[in-house]
């Protein structure tokens, strides 16, 4: 059980919001390569969750795992809660009979059940055709050769009320084919990488929350905060707003910007500030957006380790390494270089290090961060050698962050309705 490590990968509609997730799994012994993995036991999958609990997992979206024939004949399978996963069979099950008769059950008890990553094809759609009323979703891989020509056969499985996923998307011009090709939902680390805009100005409403937010983690005093808050009515109106809508319970009525710093506190304004960096809006439950989730993960996990290298780390030492997480991603919010955007704002040159060229602590454990989120397990035990950081103990920060990360989404939620 120790040897497994488990991920989860983003699947999202045309409007980049979670819909559901992927497991990934792998014994840490071998390579972080899924593809050459493909054949490890869903059984050990479904123990591993049934120990973690589908719901400190997975939070409240479903979730799809790969199954091989053996799995799919077997008993265990319907030990699975048909209400929590998709079931992706791999493409090279061969559709005997039996299969084709486990199918029909699976179909019967309700559940959901998936093509996993296979080529558009004429001749897989023809392959595919007795099952293809079974199927709630048919994933397949894009390549960069693909064009508007494959769009009937994209058309031909939506005709069974079959929902295509796009996956293998690693950069843009792979996106934007699955998109030009209508395809239903879209996978790949594409989502986990910043889509940088080079040259265009800076959002000064944004850029004006990130100074606030800096100014919020270093000694700034009450006054400076509440002058730079004064400045901005939009963002004083919704600071008003957040105070309203979110749990908060005072005595005294509140009388300015100023006595609401000083109520709050600076860190629960520094966590709104995060939001608002990362959110088109305060308004839209959409916004919770694996961008959103992403930061969150990643602030997590770089605190968590820290303590794990350093156990009597200080405080302002946790507060760089939470401040290292969120800026990692600002770029895709900016849409700009990182380097223009950390020009523009004063942070440690310990910081700017770690997020430029890996260096130092906070450096080492940036990168280990991206390893994680990229499930490159051979990266991973080298750090957890190098450091003499028991696997255990990283699977469980892992995991504590994943925790994190689904409460995070459920109380923005709340706060949005």
């Amino acid at each position: 059980m120790s040897s497994v490590y488990l991920a989860r990968q983003p699947i999202v509609c045309i409007k980049e919001t979670l819909e559901a997730y992927e497991i990934l799994y792998v014994d840490a012994n071998k390579k972080s390569d899924i593809s050459k993995n493909r054949y490890a036991s869903a059984s050990v999958i479904n123990s591993v969750l049934n120990t973690f609990g589908t719901k400190n997992f997975l939070g409240t979206h479903k979730a799809f795992i790969k199954v091989d024939e053996r799995f799919l004949m077997s008993d265990l399978i319907k030990t699975i809660p048909s209400d929590l996963f998709t079931l992706c069979l791999f493409d090279d099950i061969e559709l005997t009979e039996k299969v084709r008769e486990r199918i029909e059950q699976l179909h019967q008890l309700d559940f959901s059940l998936a093509i996993n990553d296979t080529e558009l094809s004429k001749e897989n759609i023809v392959k595919y055709k007795k099952i293809m009323d079974k199927l709630s979703y048919f994933k397949i891989n894009i390549y960069a050769n693909m064009g508007l020509e494959d769009k009937d056969l994209i058309v031909a499985i939506q005709d069974y009320n079959v929902k295509v996923i796009a996956t293998k998307i690693e950069d843009e011009h792979q996106y934007q084919t699955a998109k030009d090709l209508e395809c239903d939902l879209y996978q790949g680390y594409w989502f986990a990488k910043p889509q940088i805009l080079e040259n265009e100005k800076f959002n000064s409403t944004q850029f004006d929350i990130l100074k606030l937010y800096n100014m919020l983690l270093q000694d700034t005093s009450i006054d400076e905060i509440t002058s730079e808050f004064e400045k901005n009515h939009a963002l004083s109106l919704k600071l008003l707003q957040f105070i309203n809508s979110a749990h908060f319970s005072f005595s005294t009525h509140i009388s300015s910007i100023h006595h609401i710093l000083t109520l709050v506190g600076r860190k629960p304004l520094s966590q709104w500030l995060m939001l608002m960096i990362y959110s088109k809006s305060v308004s839209s439950v959409a916004d919770v957006s694996p961008l959103m989730l992403m930061v969150k993960n990643r602030t997590e996990l770089m605190q968590n380790l820290l303590r794990v290298l350093k156990p009597n780390v200080k405080s302002n030492a946790l507060g760089e390494a939470y401040l290292v997480g969120v800026l990692s991603l600002v770029g895709s919010v900016f849409k700009a270089r990182l380097e223009d955007i950390l020009e523009n704002i004063h942070i440690s040159e310990l910081s700017k290090d770690a997020l430029l060229y890996d260096k130092g602590t906070l450096g080492m454990l940036y990168k280990v961060v991206r390893d994680i989120e990229e499930f490159n397990i051979n990266e991973i035990v080298a750090f957890s050698k190098r450091f003499k950081v028991a696997e255990e103990a990283i699977q469980e920060i892992i995991l504590k962050s994943i925790e994190e990360v689904n409460l995070f989404e459920s109380n923005l939620k709340a706060i949005k309705q």
